[in-house]
């Protein structure tokens, strides 16, 4: 039986469109109420920005035989345990008849600072895997099999994202693939990495430019961390768990 990846780049484009739409609605309802917050976190602030991947992942659960799965998106009900702190709160859970099926970051960055974003959102994205796969380890979700555990990052594609970063590093030379890599590309390498090391089942980055709120376009930097690796692979593990449930 043929995956159903229910037309996911035009759900992506439409996607692109309502993330820089939303900004741009919570940043002027904000200046209406003489509530603006400074800089770009007036478009942060309204929590609904990725929504519309949040959707098109809902579709591939439905359409690929989980049909009667739990689909949390309500903050009560996003809770893990974790190993190295009590709970983590993630973007989606994805649970059926007491099991845990997937497991979803959905992040976002844009500009015109990237530098320390990028970093915190490394050292978030490591972080959160290593201690949901400790617990996993430990027997903090019972026995079952490997979740699907996934990340997704939408960044701004803007000349600060793609223009050549210079790092200093006084002890020990920077790896060479990093070497005047820009933001974009250091996020290509991390989603990559973050897959090699088997810390996601699939990680990936899609750039997407502010005059996408009427296009939907969109570009992907490399086969391994295209939307449609993570569209797959997501497909692939609940046609596989419905499967084994006896769906």
């Amino acid at each position: 039986m043929a995956l159903a990846l229910v037309d996911y780049e035009q759900q992506a484009r439409e996607a692109v469109k309502a993330f820089w739409g939303n900004r741009q609605a919570a940043r002027l309802k904000q200046l209406a109420a003489g509530k603006a917050d400074q800089g770009e976190r007036g478009g942060v602030t309204a929590g609904k920005n990725m929504d519309g991947f949040l959707a098109l992942i809902h579709d591939l659960i439905q359409a690929n035989g989980l049909a009667r799965a739990e689909i949390h998106q309500q903050r009560a009900m996003l809770t893990l345990p974790g190993y190295f702190r009590p709970t983590k709160l993630w973007d989606l859970l994805v649970m059926h008849q007491g099991e845990l099926i997937a497991a979803i970051e959905l992040k976002s960055q844009v500009g015109p600072s990237f530098g320390n974003n990028f970093n915190n959102r490394t050292e978030e994205a490591i972080g959160i895997a290593l201690d949901l796969w400790t617990a996993y380890r430990e027997g903090a979700f019972g026995q079952q099999p490997r979740p699907f555990v996934g990340w997704l990052m939408m960044v701004e594609d803007a000349p600060e994202s793609r223009r050549p970063v210079r790092d200093t590093s006084p002890h020990f030379a920077v790896l060479p693939e990093f070497k005047g890599a820009s933001y974009l590309q250091r996020y290509d390498l991390l989603c990559q990495r973050l897959v090699q090391e088997q810390l996601y089942t699939t990680a990936t980055l899609i750039a997407a430019e502010r005059d996408a709120v009427v296009s939907g376009d969109y570009a992907q930097l490399s086969p391994m961390t295209g939307l449609k690796s993570f569209v797959a692979a997501l497909a692939g593990h609940v046609a596989a768990s419905a499967a084994r449930l006896g769906e």
